[in-house]
Formats: structure tokens, sequence, C-alpha cells
């Protein structure tokens, strides 16, 4: 934050964004930003180029801004709102992703992903996600305690899964992880960055042009499909499965230890969960943890095409536009007394998976994930607890890509 304060503009007013949650509530979006949308849902914030976008903080007005056609995901142009120094310098240089694409081409590229993404294809993944979780409970309870859960089931079942849907081999996973973890850190170097991409890349192009001799029935096979057919560059071919591989286990990984960690703090409504013998019951209770933790903390990034009116604001062409996710999620107008975590909420309609077209592909697999983990880990380990004191855990810093905790130790 340091470096961020020396750029500030010189309107004190204005909020700065991304300030630090509370060490006292530390699941809670960060209060300054809960303060925020009690004046109003869209207003100009500070962010660390000193730079004054538009920040959305109210439910309906971000599901309104996301799926507006007068704003882009182009990260090219000027003035959008890059979360970091990093991401800057990086931008121009950026290939045409599902992330930066809008129009057409957006629908050409999330097409080509869509596909291995339907409910029916993860549904048919759920028995072997059960599988997965049962046994690396089995082995967590058979090793010593305490037990870091991060490494003993919240990491490896989202990056098994996400691995057997890309077709890549887990046996490479201590590879992939360790560059893929650069993606979320925001205490990262242009050099540390430049260097993840460059051999994670290699890596998949390698793996990529294998599949092109010896096809499977998985995902990178039928990228690979797609370059012999001349659909698509071996280059776009590897930074869909980069994005991929990256998003699948990263955000999943920190739901679920963030939202053990949630639960063994609210007893209560952990003994109810444990309780449950019903799997919509059990999903509906996944839904208010992802409203209630809303990973995505750095939210969605846009910039207006055009000038338009919005929400009382005179959004200009080219003025940055962040979407701020978890105070959206935290709006008690959408979810009255949002800071109650209450596991028979109505809370479908959050926006921790974001809204409109860039809305995430990899949502089924993710909820799948957690239903399964939920309805398992707290059944299986009646006793499980924090073996150290919550003010120990090491929370990531608030302008972290995704929220998360390092290591969650847990004994029984």
């Amino acid at each position: 934050m340091a470096e961020a304060e020396t750029r500030l503009a010189p309107d004190e007013q204005a909020y700065f964004y991304q300030d630090d949650r509370d060490a006292k509530c530390p699941f809670a979006p960060p209060p300054g930003l809960r303060a925020l949308n009690e004046k109003a849902p869209v207003t100009r914030v500070r962010i660390w180029d000193g730079s004054t976008p538009w920040l959305v903080t109210g439910h309906a007005a971000q599901r309104a801004i996301l799926s507006d056609p007068r704003v882009s995901s182009d990260d090219k142009r000027p003035g959008f709102p890059y979360p970091n120094h990093v991401m800057a310098e990086s931008a121009p240089h950026h290939p045409l992703t599902i992330f930066n694409a809008d129009g057409a081409d957006h629908t050409r590229i999330r097409r080509m992903m869509t596909r291995p993404f339907t409910r029916p294809r993860m549904e048919a993944l759920r028995p072997s996600i059960q599988e997965f979780t049962d046994e690396l409970i089995d082995r967590m309870l058979a090793g010593p305690k305490p037990a870091d859960l991060v490494t003993a089931v919240s990491l490896p079942l989202p990056s098994l899964m996400i691995c057997v849907l890309l077709g890549v081999p887990y046996a490479d996973h201590d590879f992939f992880q360790e560059h893929a973890q650069w993606a979320t850190r925001s205490d990262k170097t242009v050099e540390q960055q430049n260097a993840a991409n460059a051999a994670l890349g290699g890596y998949l192009a390698n793996l990529l042009q294998k599949k092109m001799e010896e096809p499977a029935e998985d995902v990178l096979s039928d990228f690979a499909a797609r370059i012999k057919d001349g659909d698509l560059t071996l280059p776009e071919a590897v930074m869909l499965s980069m994005i991929l591989l990256i998003a699948g286990h990263e955000t999943s990984s920190s739901m679920i230890t963030l939202g053990t960690a949630l639960l063994l703090d609210n007893p209560g409504q952990l003994a109810n969960l444990r309780e449950i013998d019903d799997t919509k019951a059990v999903a509906n209770a996944v839904e208010e943890i992802l409203r209630y933790l809303t990973v995505p903390q750095l939210g969605q990034r846009r910039i207006a095409a055009e000038d338009f009116e919005f929400e009382g604001a005179e959004i200009k062409a080219g003025d940055g536009i962040i979407a701020a996710l978890p105070a959206g999620n935290w709006d008690p107008e959408a979810f009255p007394e949002p800071e109650k975590l209450d596991l028979t909420r109505k809370a479908s309609h959050h926006v921790a998976f974001g809204w409109g077209i860039h809305q995430c592909l990899g949502q089924q697999l993710a909820r799948i994930e957690l239903q399964v983990v939920y309805g398992t880990l707290y059944r299986r380990v009646p006793t499980l607890r924090l073996a150290v004191d919550r003010d120990e855990l090491d929370f990531r810093p608030a302008d972290a890509l995704a929220f998360g905790i390092s290591e969650l130790p847990v004994t029984w």
C-alpha cells in the first residue's frame, strides 16, 4: 500500500480502494467499502496509481453495469482501472482472452470454452469429486495432528479435478501450482509474473502438441483438435488452457479454506450444517457462504466505451469502472442483515461469480466441489477445530486478487 499512497490524487475526499479488512472481522468486506455503499451505489474512488475510477457497490447497480453493452472489458483502452502496476505494465502485451474481449470476439472464445463446463458434465463429475474428497480426508486423519487443511484438502481437490477435466497429469501439480500462484499474488514483480507465464505456457504448449498426436477425452485434446482444424492458434490455446488451469484450482481452494475457517468461527451454523442430510439444503448453504466471503475481492473491472448516465453519475467514455463484488454481496437492500451468516438464507442471486457475459465459466464445478466438501468434512470429522487462535491466521492482503488464507492449521 505504501507505493500506492505516494501516487494518490490530491482529492483527499475520495475513498482509497482497496483498503484493508478489519482484523476483528476478517471475513467481512473492508468497513470503508460498506460505508461507501450506504451513501451511494456508485461513487468516485482512488486506486493505487492515483486515478479515480467509478466504484459500483450496490448489488442491483453491479448487475446492471456488468450487463451494460456501453462498458468494455478491453484492458488496452487508456483509462482502464488496473488492479496493480504489474497488470498495467503487462496489459499492452495481453493476447485476446475471455477476460478482455467484447462482443463477437468474446462470444467466439467463450463458445470454445463453454462445452466442457455444462451443468450435466459437471454433475457427472460429482462421484469422482466425492471419491477424491473421501480419500483426502482419510489421508489427513491418518496423518499427524495438527494438519494444514490447505495442503491436506483445499488445494489437492480442485487441482485434481481441473487436471482430470483438462487432461493435465496430476503428477506435475507441484510444477503448475508453483507457477500458477503468481497470478494471485499482490507482491509479485513484472519479471516474476513473466517468468511464471513463460514456464507455464511452455509446459502447456508441449502438452497440447502431444494431444494433437494422442488425443483423449479432455479439454486440452479438444483445443488440440481445434488447432489442427485451424479454429485456434497454438498461442491462443495455450492462453485458454492457462486461464482454466489457474482459475480452476485457486478460487475453489480459497473457498474451501475460508469457508471452513468461517464455519469454525460460527459453531451454531456449523452444527446446523452438520445435521443437514439434504443435497439441496447443502447447496443453499454453499450459496450463502459464497455470498459472505466473495473470494474475488478486487472486483470486476471495466471501462466506459461511451458517455452515459448511470445511477445519477455522469460517466464519460474512457472512465474506469470497478464493480466491488464483496460490497454488492453485503448490500442490505439485497441481503438484509448481511453480516449475519445464515445458511438457510436464499442467497443464490449473489455476485460472487460476477455477472453478465463475463460470469465465471467454472462456477458449476466450483459449486459441486464446495457442496461435496462442506457436506462431507464436518460430518466425517465432527470434532474438527482450529489448532491456533483465529487471530494467528494469515489472511491474504486486501490487494491480492483472491481473498484467502495461506495455511489453516486444524486438529480433531
